[in-house]
């Protein structure tokens, strides 16, 4: 996602109101990967080198996550420790996708580029949700 299209996305007077669009952003683009994950877990297994149960249960995971995120994110205001839950949990998500590609898991060609790619988009949301969590506490 280019930075001028997240500057668009983000730009509004009211600080709360960025905040709820990344956290709607997060949630779709979490829900999304989740039920691909699930949907199609054995050919994306495959295409990443990543295993078919393992895609399943990440899927089913990020689809509940996806929507606890949304329902936060449907919030007018949401509360200040629901998103630092969520910041912290994408920071989580990020380093641990991380460390399994190094440590635990043999991804193919495809899966050494999605895993980090990834990850980093959701470090992005969480810096985000971070920084415009911090402009509504100002």
């Amino acid at each position: 996602m280019s930075a001028t299209l997240l500057a668009g996305f983000a730009r509004t007077p009211v600080p709360l109101l960025a905040l709820r669009r990344f956290l709607a952003l997060d949630a779709v683009v979490t829900t999304g990967n989740g039920l691909a994950y699930a949907a199609l877990s054995a050919p994306l297994g495959r295409l990443l080198g990543v295993g078919q149960e393992l895609l399943l249960a990440l899927g089913v995971l990020l689809v509940l996550y996806g929507a606890a995120v949304g329902l936060l994110a449907a919030r007018h205001r949401p509360p200040v420790l629901a998103v630092k839950a969520v910041v912290e949990t994408n920071y989580a998500w990020a380093g641990l996708s991380l460390l399994a590609l190094l440590v635990w898991l043999s991804p193919t060609a495809t899966g050494a580029v999605w895993i980090p790619v990834q990850a980093l988009t959701v470090a992005g949301f969480a810096v985000l949700q971070q920084l415009a969590l911090r402009s509504v506490a100002e």
